[in-house]
């Protein structure tokens, strides 16, 4: 059974990306997203990294080194974001017990 936030991020990718020739079931999860694979360039992961901050709230910066990998495959994107959300959600306890 395919995981969830994989399903949801192959949808993402089909839709930020307009790729009308692209079903999501089509993504294989382990498949590079860049190059070979879906063969998606720079200007697409700019505009996947928006569309996966606005979706999920976490952010990369242009000069993270981890971002090939991070943007390698839809696995490797679904770890990031759980990566992010999870520190997203450790910073937000903590802040909220500084100030309870």
């Amino acid at each position: 059974m395919q995981d969830t936030l994989e399903t949801e991020l192959k949808q993402l990718i089909v839709d930020a990306l307009m790729l009308e020739d692209v079903n999501p079931e089509d993504i294989k999860t382990d498949e590079p997203l860049f190059v070979e694979g879906l063969g998606l360039d720079s200007i697409d992961a700019l505009e996947l990294a928006m569309a996966i901050h606005k979706k999920f709230g976490v952010r990369t910066s242009a000069d993270d080194e981890n971002n090939r990998q991070n943007f390698h495959s839809v696995a490797s994107l679904a770890a990031f974001v759980r990566a992010g959300q999870a520190k997203n959600a450790a910073a937000a306890e903590a802040a909220a017990s500084e100030a309870g």
